[in-house]
């Protein structure tokens, strides 16, 4: 197996955040997670398509050009809790994780944890500010979007193919 580039602008345990922590290092599956205590979570796709890796994903997709995002807000009763953003090479969707492309409404997370040949690396954390691209797109379901928010990314392989899934926790999260 290849080695994966290292991503150096996210940490792997935050100094703060004392109240996100426990939701920043659940390795488990956060869906199932909220579901757990939210049995009426839904899943509400903002965008889906072509579009250039962040900057900081370009660890991962420097090369590629264009590659596929899916953004989703999870919301529990009405309420938004997680923003989540997911990018992937176009040319793995023919392959390693092509029924990802016709997901809809379903959550991710029940396709990468349901495989048990999906591989998942250690997970990083960031403290994102308003400058962030990823804290723009997720305060926007927001009335008043907060200074900061928390986020934890997860690189997930299957046959060598990445998908890089990033988590913004919302506000609404911490009355889970």
């Amino acid at each position: 197996m290849k080695p994966v580039p290292r991503d150096t602008l996210w940490c792997r345990l935050p100094s703060a955040a004392a109240a996100y922590r426990p939701w920043l290092r659940d390795r488990g599956s956060l869906t199932r997670r909220i579901q757990d205590r939210c049995p009426a979570l839904s899943v509400k796709v903002v965008f889906q398509g072509l579009r250039r890796a962040n900057r900081d994903e370009r660890f991962m997709f420097a090369l590629r050009g264009r590659v596929l995002v899916r953004e989703v807000y999870l919301y529990c009763r009405g309420t938004p809790v997680v923003f989540a953003h997911s990018a992937i090479d176009v040319r793995d969707l023919r392959g390693a994780w092509r029924r990802l492309a016709r997901l809809g409404s379903r959550p991710l997370g029940a396709e990468l944890f349901s495989d048990p040949r999906v591989r998942r690396y250690p997970l990083r954390q960031k403290k994102l500010g308003r400058h962030h691209e990823l804290h723009r797109r997720a305060g926007a379901a927001l009335p008043t979007s907060p200074a900061t928010l928390w986020a934890r990314r997860s690189l997930f392989t299957l046959h060598a193919s990445p998908i890089l899934v990033t988590e913004v926790f919302l506000p609404g999260i911490l009355k889970l």
